[in-house]
């Protein structure tokens, strides 16, 4: 059975992560040209929102053959507003690329999906791109890696550079394990031999040595002939720096250019060579769903990770598995185990479902949407009111998408609150909402997204609610937790004893109340409602008991009683030396504190705190000023009591 290997490719912003998609594609012989971001003619990145803005928005997934390994290849998304695509695409893989960018070194989003893939323990190789001007060093990047990574970086691959025109261009690829020189034909890189007396022998010798010497502390076969002074053949070498690969002391780098496609081939050997394939799974599981998508033509789709190996006599009823790559489906007629394909199920799966052989839910996801922060809040509604219904299930579709998207249903007044990471995941989720699934909906300005905590405990207030014969009566009180908590926890003595029904609804009013909020800017967290005592008459339908909870919510706790928290967040900034003053100005004019300044005289660097309500636009003050020159990333720093 053919070997697998299941990948992600991720980068920060604008480090040439879908080029290198297209790149690796198109020397595969996946296509015929590779697609060019600025062109809005990417392969991988399929969904017009993504072609018009020339960023990944959905995890990309594509299929190719090297060496004889079957690759499941995702790109993810770069930008922070699509950090939960992220987070999904490295739960289906065992492998991945990390682009350095040249240019910029690395940057917080470079350490970002670093730190994740370490914790995730997926073993990484680092592909370092741009190198087409030689202006880039490859050496300050290598130490920025060791630096700012705490790995020390292996390289495996040596651009080469020539004159052309009066200017430098990369020419041709060095490939340390196969000691072989690659240059390009008809756009891919072939290797041809060196000769005995070119001057390049004497530095891949020096690669290949040290190669030797870190695989050596791994491996004491190579230890050995590396004490004895015997040349280690590469199969072995091979071998010693698969073992290295897995440590947390080194990281293997090929370095190159994208664009030109320089430092491609060698990479796409090392994924052969160093990544894992999947593990054993047990042996009653068909899979796990890792993403979902909607196609128009048959609406919803699952990213499944098959466990097991399924002629097509043998799937559950119902179920249709597709290759899929981009946008387009291909039936197959056997899933394996491992592989990665598309799911059409006769019912709606979530994220993170793992599935029986007969297709029955073994167990749901074990990630909590708490995981992902929802910064703004924006006020969505139909254009037309007998849309409200179709209108819903879309949102609740795209909720369940992404689970860093989420929306507060206000029936009441035909109205959703739309809650989102950030401006530019607001406005795909707006447009995908209309051109994809035909919807007309008006949407507002968006809204900074706070947190309310309570200033003291409220004493108790009693409320009851009757309808016909059925009464419920209660009293309820509530108290604030520490600021390093934001759960929602209910008490009380009658928790002991009370049904498991009527208690799933009085914490879902309580739970639903506290969503909402008193001041209109974001949710109640870090409270304990207490229930003083609980009665009711009757078998009384718990939709009533939820109303006379919310009732009771209502009367304890008012807009005053509440202290408002603001998002603060870190925002790093590189810009050339000429624009430093003006872009310092501009960040302490919107309330920030500059906490730390850097740069070398020719580019400048700043990192700030300051709250996201001042954030707003800041994306076309920074492109008008900077001429497009600048760079530069946030993060969530945390909540902040706010001072009126």
């Amino acid at each position: 059975m053919q070997s697998i290997r299941n990948i992600a490719i991720l980068a920060h912003v604008d480090a040439g992560k879908t080029t290198l998609s297209e790149r690796i594609l198109f020397t595969a012989g996946e296509v015929r040209r590779p697609g060019d971001v600025e062109d809005g003619l990417a392969t991988m990145d399929y969904l017009p929102e993504e072609r018009e803005r020339g960023i990944t928005i959905e995890a990309g997934v594509a299929h190719f053959e090297w060496r004889n390994i079957w690759f499941n290849f995702i790109d993810t998304p770069g930008h922070v507003d699509f950090g939960a695509e992220v987070d999904m695409a490295l739960s289906s893989v065992e492998g991945a690329i990390l682009i350095v960018s040249a240019a910029d070194g690395v940057e917080t989003q470079t350490l970002s999906a670093w730190k994740k893939l370490r914790k995730k323990g997926i073993r990484t190789l680092i592909f370092i791109n741009k190198l087409d001007n030689p202006d880039f060093s490859l050496d300050e990047t290598l130490i920025a890696i060791e630096e700012h990574l705490g790995a020390r970086p292996l390289l495996l691959s040596v651009p080469e550079y020539a004159q052309i025109n009066g200017s430098g261009r990369i020419v041709s690829e060095l490939d340390v394990i196969s000691g072989t020189r690659l240059v390009q034909v008809d756009g891919k890189e072939e290797a041809e031999k060196l000769s005995a007396a070119d001057p390049a022998i004497a530095k891949l010798q020096s690669a290949y040595a040290e190669a030797v010497e870190a695989a050596s502390e791994f491996d004491d076969e190579i230890l050995s002939y590396a004490v004895e002074g015997e040349k280690v053949p590469p199969k072995m070498l091979i071998r010693g720096l698969a073992e290295l690969s897995s440590s947390d002391k080194y990281v293997l780098c090929y370095a190159g250019s994208a664009k030109e496609n320089f430092g491609v081939r060698s990479l796409m050997t090392g994924l052969s060579f160093f990544l894992p394939p999947p593990p054993k799974f047990p042996a009653n599981c068909l899979g796990e769903v890792v993403r979902l998508r909607h196609f128009s033509d048959m609406d919803e789709i699952a990213l499944f990770r098959s466990m097991a190996n399924v002629p097509s006599e043998k799937f559950p009823d119902g179920f249709e598995f597709f290759r899929l790559k981009a946008s387009s489906l291909d039936p197959v007629q056997k899933i394996v185990s491992g592989d990665i394909y598309a799911l059409r199920s006769p019912k709606p799966l979530s994220l993170g479902t793992r599935l029986s052989l007969k297709g029955n839910v073994l167990k749901n996801s074990e990630t909590s949407p708490d995981e992902y922060d929802p910064l703004l809040q924006t006020h969505v509604e139909c254009v037309r009111a007998e849309d409200y219904v179709s209108v819903e299930k879309s949102l609740q579709l795209l909720c369940r998408m992404d689970p860093s998207v989420r929306i507060t249903p206000h029936p009441e007044a035909g109205f959703w609150v739309l809650h989102t990471v950030g401006e530019v995941q607001l406005e795909v989720v707006i447009e995908r909402l209309k051109r994809e699934f035909g919807c007309d909906v008006r949407a507002g300005s968006p809204e900074v997204m706070w947190q309310e905590r309570l200033g003291e405990k409220l004493c108790p207030v009693e409320n009851s609610f009757q309808a016909g014969p059925f009464k419920v009566e209660l009293s309820l009180s509530v108290s604030p937790l520490p600021e390093s908590e934001k759960d929602v926890r209910l008490a009380g003595d009658f928790l002991e004893e009370a049904p498991r029904e009527i208690l799933a609804g009085i914490r879902s009013a309580l739970l639903e109340s506290a969503e909402v909020g008193f001041s209109g800017k974001g949710p109640l967290v870090g409270v304990e409602f207490e229930v003083g005592h609980f009665d009711c008459e009757g078998s009384v339908p718990i939709p009533m008991i939820k109303k006379a909870c919310s009732d009771a919510v209502i009367k304890l706790i008012h807009a005053s009683d509440v202290v408002l928290y603001e998002p603060y967040m870190e925002l790093s900034l590189e810009c050339p030396a000429e624009h430093a003053g003006m872009l310092s100005g501009d960040i302490q004019s919107r309330g920030g504190k500059i906490v730390e300044v850097g740069g070398d005289g020719i580019m400048h660097s700043f990192k700030a705190e300051l709250p996201l309500r001042n954030l707003f636009g800041y994306a076309t003050a920074v492109r008008s000023g900077c001429k497009g020159r600048a760079q530069y990333s946030i993060r969530l720093l945390g909540y902040r009591k706010h001072n009126i």
